[in-house]
């Protein structure tokens, strides 16, 4: 056990880190070429909006996990909300009604789950000096 307190948990934070510095300059590309598709078509519509708002959300939870070293479970929901808008958006004319309301069910039950989360956050809060990573 000595063995992995001193190395073990020391690589794979390593590459905790290189996963995650892997995936914000991958989201950087992905905002490059979602703009200069913008600038080649001349004309943005909610679609792309959305999707920059998407790469925007998984840098800030990057963002947040290098600083507190926690993912915030409120913003991979932000993320799949913002991400069936955007589906939504994009198919509403070739689905039919039951994929609209199932897709418009789903974002409901995330929304609400936002809200329950948050809820518990501030009427259960954990307790400042106690570590639950153990």
């Amino acid at each position: 056990m000595p063995f992995y307190r001193q190395y073990g948990s020391k690589s794979l934070k390593a590459i905790e880190h290189l996963v995650l510095f892997i995936i914000a300059i991958a989201t950087i590309v992905a905002i490059g070429q979602e703009i200069v598709h913008i600038i080649s078509v001349r004309m943005v519509v909610l679609a792309d909006l959305l999707l920059l708002f998407i790469y925007l959300e998984v840098l800030a939870m990057v963002a947040s996990y290098f600083e507190s070293g926690k993912l915030p479970v409120r913003m991979p929901l932000y993320i799949a909300i913002v991400a069936l808008a955007r589906y939504l958006i994009l198919d509403m004319k070739s689905m039919d009604d039951w994929r609209i309301a199932a897709i418009s069910l789903s974002t409901l039950i995330l929304a609400a789950t936002v809200i329950v989360i948050r809820w518990g956050q501030l009427k259960m809060p954990y307790p400042k000096n106690q570590e639950y990573d153990n």
